[in-house]
């Protein structure tokens, strides 16, 4: 028996919940590892670099990352709510699931080098642009991690991750003492892709069989494009206004002020993961729940929402607090310009929390069809808000506006859509009531 499993039993946790618990550990833990290594090399490289470069090659990323989500087409969270109710051999699926991201790969990559090509002035910026978007390719892979995310089993796809992780930093230390070029540093940084896809690949040999096992089947396909769909119009419009405001800086300002917001992103992207991951773990729960009974179904989705929602505020306040110190003796002095930017853009959190939890719910009810109108109200309100404020007060404007973005997508447009207007009620709720969740919390984890 593992330690974390009598750390479990410890706490008379029911059988569902002491699954959820494990599985969270290692998804918290491989994303731990992840994060608090990209940041410390993100630390060393951004001094390396400096403010500039370090935002060339924010600004890059992000551009690819625009396309990444067509290549995706919305296909992740139906792989997994597939693959949790198992009416499907999951080597249908993930086979399908795998063709269908790699057409759409191959389609997106050439598309994100050709507009860069057409969009860029620079020719060197599109070279960059050229050699991270073999990301998308090998991000196709990731049917692998949905599939163990949809079994409740994430422990076997975070070692491989952990050890991308290491091998990852390995290199990018290497490159630093070489004083490598940003070129290799992109390569560096696409290359991780490579490595986990090849973990996963291993994690899923080991585990469950070979690859010559997917199957095609287009009757599968259609189907899964159908449902997904609707989720790829969602995506995209996430996608836009999570991600645009790093490229309409590079746009509309300057490549450094991408770098200062760059950083105040990087603190960001550690409490946004906490409600994603969250998110991402109760699906398969959710949908058991609501097989069983309706009534278990709302009490554990609103008990989700509430902690979600109040463990991300309180985790952006402790944030902003400290903003000032983490740069500072983080980045260094050159990047203090991101301290204000960080004190505003840690309360994204609470807002993806807010959205991710009833994001997903509607998936879980099979209500995605309509996903594309409160994200796209997001995005719209996203391109505007930056549009009209950044040029005249650059990048604090994009900071509230991320915010803005996330609260109109993902909570206010629930209260315009009808099918949507009982997450709403939730939410409101969750605002109001939720902390008290908070505060029972030990209570909740031991009860069935």
């Amino acid at each position: 028996m593992s330690l974390l499993t009598r750390f479990t039993r410890c706490l008379h946790l029911s059988d569902t919940k002491e699954a959820i618990v494990q599985n969270l550990f290692w998804a918290v833990l491989g994303k731990i590892v992840n994060l608090l290594s990209g940041l410390l090399v993100g630390i060393i490289v951004a001094r390396y670099l400096g403010p500039e470069q370090y935002g060339l090659m924010d600004y890059v990323i992000s551009y690819v990352f625009l396309f990444q989500s067509f290549a995706i087409f919305g296909l992740d969270a139906i792989e997994v709510r597939e693959e949790a109710r198992g009416q499907q051999p999951f080597q249908t699926i993930i086979g399908t699931a795998f063709t269908l991201k790699m057409m759409f790969a191959v389609v997106f990559m050439a598309a994100v080098i050709l507009t860069s090509w057409w969009l860029e002035a620079d020719g060197y910026t599109t070279l960059l642009v050229a050699v991270y978007s073999l990301s998308i390719v090998f991000n196709t892979l990731n049917v692998i991690r949905n599939y163990f995310t949809a079994i409740v089993q994430n422990e076997f796809i975070v070692k491989a991750e952990i050890a991308r992780t290491m091998i990852g930093v390995g290199i990018k230390i290497v490159l630093l003492l070489c004083h490598a070029s940003l070129t290799w540093f992109m390569v560096a940084y696409m290359f991780d892709f490579v490595l986990v896809g090849s973990g996963y690949i291993m994690a899923y040999h080991v585990k469950v069989g070979h690859l010559v096992e997917w199957r095609f089947d287009a009757d599968v396909a259609r189907f899964l494009l159908r449902e997904a769909f609707p989720l790829l119009l969602t995506n995209i419009a996430v996608i836009v206004y999570q991600r645009i405001d790093h490229v309409m800086i590079g746009q509309m300002i300057d490549k450094e002020a991408v770098g200062y917001y760059s950083v105040a992103s990087r603190f960001v992207e550690v409490l946004i993961y906490i409600p994603m991951i969250l998110a991402q773990t109760i699906t398969p729960v959710l949908v058991s729940a609501r097989e069983r009974s309706e009534q278990e179904y709302i009490h554990k989705g609103q008990q989700f929402m509430n902690l979600s929602l109040w463990c991300s505020f309180l985790a952006a306040i402790l944030t902003s607090f400290l903003s000032s110190w983490v740069v500072r003796y983080t980045f260094g002095p050159e990047y203090l310009p991101a301290v204000a930017v960080l004190q505003v853009l840690s309360f994204k959190a609470t807002s993806v929390a807010l959205s991710n939890t009833a994001g997903a719910m509607l998936v879980t009810e099979g209500l995605q069809r309509w996903a594309i109108l409160r994200d796209g109200f997001g995005c719209v309100v996203c391109v505007i808000l930056n549009y009209l404020l950044l040029p005249r007060y650059g990048i604090m404007a994009a900071a509230f506006v991320a915010i803005a973005s996330n609260v109109a997508a993902g909570y206010l447009a629930d209260a315009f859509i009808p099918a949507y207007r009982h997450l709403f009620v939730r939410q409101t709720r969750a605002l109001f009531f939720g902390w008290r969740d908070v505060l029972k919390f030990k209570r909740i984890m031991n009860s069935r």
